[in-house]
Formats: structure tokens, C-alpha cells, sequence
């Protein structure tokens, strides 16, 4: 699956496939693999590009299996250094904004009583 959002960032960064595979120490075609969906991005380079587009991962991120990271957790006492992602389904994420969208329409349906 094409990451739509990391294309639209790099283009409006004014950054070419060509820079930022060098800035990831990587060749163009492995680069624009990633983009393509073709090759997996690993989180750690997510992190990377994220640095280079000046962002953050969660406005550049889409995963290959439909879901969004919500948020990364550096919990206390992870004495390995590794750092925990959470993911949620993406049909789980429409079901919860229109179940907000509802409740909205509803608060806004008191308020006029």
C-alpha cells in the first residue's frame, strides 16, 4: 500500500526520494520501495524520517496492515530500551469517531432544549 502521507510530506518539505535515501544511508530504489508499500518500513526508520520531514511519526505513519499508531510508551522499568507501539484497526477508529459524531449531534440536540 503507497504511503500517501509520507509521499505528501516529503513533496511539501520540498525533498526529493533521492535525499532522504541518503539521509537514511540507503539507495533511491530501496527508498522508493518503502514509499511504494513495496518494502516494510521499520519503526526506527519511521522515527528517522519523521526527523527529517520534521514531523512526527503519527502524521506521517500507515501501515501496511491498516492500522494507525496511536502512541509510542517508554514505560517505567523497560530496562531493555526498547520502546512498545500501540496499534489500533482502523475500522475500530471509524467506529469510535462516528459513535463521538452521534453524541455530538445528540449534546448539540440538549443544548437547543
Amino acid at each position: 500500500m503507497e504511503k500517501i502521507k509520507l509521499i505528501e510530506a516529503r513533496k511539501r518539505k520540498g525533498l526529493s526520494q533521492s535525499q532522504i535515501a541518503e539521509k537514511l544511508h540507503m539507495d533511491v530504489s530501496n527508498y522508493n520501495r518503502r514509499e511504494k508499500g513495496n518494502a516494510k518500513i521499520s519503526y526506527e526508520e519511521w522515527e528517522k524520517i519523521a526527523q527529517i520531514l520534521e514531523t512526527s511519526v503519527e502524521d506521517i505513519y500507515e501501515s501496511d496492515e491498516g492500522h494507525i499508531v496511536i502512541f509510542k510508551d517508554n514505560a517505567i522499568g523497560n530496562y531493555n530500551g526498547t520502546n512498545n507501539v500501540y496499534t489500533v484497526p482502523e475500522h475500530l477508529l471509524e467506529t469510535q469517531r462516528k459513535y463521538i459524531e452521534k453524541l455530538e449531534r445528540e449534546l448539540e440536540e440538549l443544548k437547543k432544549k
